[in-house]
């Protein structure tokens, strides 16, 4: 579509799903208890499996399979308190800040379906335990972090459509542009500075430097998360990883950028905040 113009339907349809998944995770956020919002993470965290499964082209037994063992593996760190300490969590940043960057830099293909699953494991697991564990934090700080992806993927959208002409990788995302970069680093760069005012814990302006750095490490990452899954699905030929949210596609359309965010904040919370 040329910068400039809008699809006004999927517009439509993307802001009602927004609307709708919004209002649902702030009643799950503060309205259910510690148990319930793992069980739905549980259920957030097979969904998307058995999306990724489709991606790496599992037969459908393959794919009910690898949803099942991801549910019964998510369920089991999780009661043994597996979301707490370093390791569930590094080998997912070490791969969103070094090899991801180097396989997408290089077109890497890869089409050993065992190994694109066992990724899928390294990836989507530490999300839903950093969602699990950074609620346990604070309802507000988990807001903060999923606001980063939502500020940055909304000015993308928009900026990239109203301006974009220079294209940010053109062979694994031809929509995405430098413009709709820069409009969604600017954006999350206010944010930053809103929520180092109104945060309560705030020490002013001294706070500014580590929150600002903090905010752009997190809005790269998502940016990678978005890249990453858009070269899944351009390698399995197909749109989108699904059906299920009208004007988005599948689960892992929706929060490719948060999984690639979540567990870098919650090594940030333990490494900076306290």
């Amino acid at each position: 579509m040329p910068a400039g113009e809008f699809d006004a339907p999927n517009l439509k349809r993307r802001m009602l799903t927004a609307a709708g998944l919004v209002a649902a995770l702030l009643i799950a956020l503060y309205g259910v208890s510690d148990q319930v919002w793992a069980l739905f993470m549980i259920g957030l965290v097979t969904a998307a499996a058995w999306e990724w499964a489709g991606l790496v082209r599992l037969a459908r037994s393959g794919r009910l399979l690898y949803a099942a063992v991801t549910a019964l593996a998510c369920a089991a760190i999780l009661a043994l308190h597996g979301q707490d300490g370093v390791w569930p969590y590094l080998p997912a940043v070490l791969f969103w800040s070094i090899l991801a960057p180097y396989w997408l830099q290089r077109g890497v293909q890869v089409r050993h379906r065992l190994l694109l699953a066992a990724l899928g494991w390294l990836l989507l697991l530490p999300a839903a335990l950093a969602m699990v564990r950074l609620r346990a934090e604070g309802p507000e700080f988990l807001l903060a972090v999923l606001g980063v992806v939502v500020v940055a993927d909304s000015a993308a959208y928009f900026t990239g459509r109203r301006y974009g002409r220079r294209k940010l990788a053109p062979r694994i995302s031809p929509g995405k542009t430098w413009e709709g970069v820069f409009g969604a680093w600017l954006a999350v760069s206010l944010y930053a500075l809103l929520l180092n005012w109104l945060w309560p814990a705030s020490c002013g302006w001294s706070c500014l430097p580590p929150v600002m750095g903090a905010m752009w490490v997190l809005f790269m990452l998502s940016i990678m998360g978005d890249l990453f899954e858009s070269w899944l699905k351009r390698q399995a030929g197909v749109k989108d990883s699904g059906s299920l949210l009208p004007g988005h596609g599948g689960v892992l359309d929706r929060i490719d950028s948060q999984i690639a965010v979540l567990p870098a904040a919650v090594l940030g919370s333990m490494w900076l905040v306290k």
